[in-house]
């Protein structure tokens, strides 16, 4: 049977499971590494300014057909 479980893997190569899991016996696994791309500084540094104009009455009006 195949199970996944998620984890981390700490720059000192532990993996640590993010929830507990029971087996039988000893048993193999293989890890997949998933690369989580950073944040850019410009995207928060935007975020406040952006927000400003989207709260504007102008576009909930312009974006109402969506909703």
């Amino acid at each position: 049977m195949l199970k996944s479980l998620e984890a981390r893997i700490e720059t000192n190569g532990e993996v640590r499971l993010l929830e507990p899991v029971q087996v039988g016996h000893a048993c193999r696994a293989i890890v997949t590494i998933i690369e989580e791309p950073g944040i850019p500084g410009t995207a928060l540094l935007s975020q406040d300014a952006l927000a400003r104009d989207w709260d504007r009455p102008e576009e909930d009006k312009a974006w109402s057909h969506l909703q």
